[in-house]
């Protein structure tokens, strides 16, 4: 179930902290009968970055999958052969 607060509920802030521990996800503020802002623990956050990192991981894999399958990859003696003269090293 989402947990959604009016932001004058941030006033105590021990409750409020309180109440962003034992939800079981995000907690929605809201401010006017709108959605204002979304908070959550520090554990969700780093596991969400977590995700998003592991996504983006994922996405250049299959990427260089399917440049291999492709054809479209160099061996390492060229590829450092023209990384050498592109960059005069």
């Amino acid at each position: 179930m989402a947990t959604c607060v009016p932001v004058r509920d941030m006033k105590d802030t021990a409750k409020f902290s309180e109440t962003v521990r034992n939800a079981d996800g995000p907690v929605t503020v809201t401010k006017n009968g709108r959605d204002e802002f979304v908070v959550m623990t520090s554990d969700a956050y780093e596991g969400i970055k977590q995700e998003l990192a592991r996504m983006k991981l994922y996405d250049i894999v299959f990427q260089a999958e399917r440049e291999l399958a492709e054809g479209k990859y160099s061996d390492y003696d060229t590829f450092s052969r023209e990384l050498r003269e592109k960059y005069g090293l």
